[in-house]
């Protein structure tokens, strides 16, 4: 029943940045992997199902506030899907090891670009 109720509290967590389209899939994916234990190619596969219903509702908000680009929407999503795709097949083969550092770097790399360079263009 724990497992239920915090489970519920990260999917709350992360939905919440997911509607502000931050991405709260990475949140998502740090809380299966390093607090939960969970194999990380194992947590990939639960965050792309997860972010399929939580963009599907963060889009219906979007679009009522006319706040969606629409002639971005199909080349983005076309690349965006190629690339997917190419990157899902690549970590598949990929050693677990090396994949949790790739995801760990780029975390950081997101996490120094929030912190120093949107406070120095914000300055």
């Amino acid at each position: 029943m724990l497992s239920a109720l915090i489970a519920g509290a990260a999917g709350a967590v992360c939905g919440v940045l997911s509607g502000f389209g931050i991405g709260g899939g990475s949140l998502l994916m740090v809380w299966m992997t390093a607090l939960l234990g969970m194999e990380q190619k194992a947590a990939q596969g639960v965050n792309l199902l997860y972010f399929l219903p939580t963009a599907a509702a963060a889009i219906l908000f979007h679009a009522k506030n006319r706040l969606i680009a629409w002639r971005a929407v199909l080349p983005a999503a076309l690349a965006g899907c190629a690339t997917a795709a190419l990157g899902a097949f690549i970590a598949v083969g990929m050693e677990m090891s090396l994949l949790q550092k790739l995801f760990g770097g780029f975390l950081l790399l997101v996490g120094l670009e929030e912190i120093i360079l949107k406070g120095i263009l914000q300055k």
